[in-house]
């Protein structure tokens, strides 16, 4: 198995970049297409435990549009062949001073394009 083929790589960074700019900038409709729509995909929030595409869809459509700009720093993306790859970020807001974020992503590549099947994300006080 190829670890970090380049295209791949540079297929989910771009993925990624598609999904924090949507994350960001409240673009709901571009963060549900990013999910993988099915009802094994799973999200584990800050503060909610999301099971299946429709929780994760409702979750993103009642959740406060603003306050969401944040800093991304020791991004890691590692890919496993050429349709699997986990994408692992912190991440830092402005308005939650002394918190650092954590957030993981399992992204696949789907007959559609890639879709992240499973995300985590946490936020613990500074280390």
């Amino acid at each position: 198995m190829m670890i970090n083929d380049p295209d791949t790589i540079a297929e989910v960074e771009a993925a990624f970049a598609d999904y924090e700019r949507a994350l960001t900038g409240n673009d709901v409709v571009v963060l549900d297409r990013l999910f993988w729509q099915d009802a094994r995909t799973i999200r584990y929030g800050a503060g909610e435990n999301l099971y299946g595409f429709r929780e994760i869809e409702a979750f993103r459509a009642s959740r406060p549009a603003t306050g969401l700009d944040r800093t991304l720093a020791r991004t890691t993306i590692t890919s496993f062949g050429r349709d699997a790859a986990t994408a692992c970020t912190l991440f830092t807001r402005a308005n939650a001073p002394g918190r650092v974020g954590r957030q993981t992503q399992t992204w696949v590549r789907m007959p559609d394009g890639w879709r992240i099947v499973a995300a985590h994300v946490s936020i613990i006080p500074t280390p």
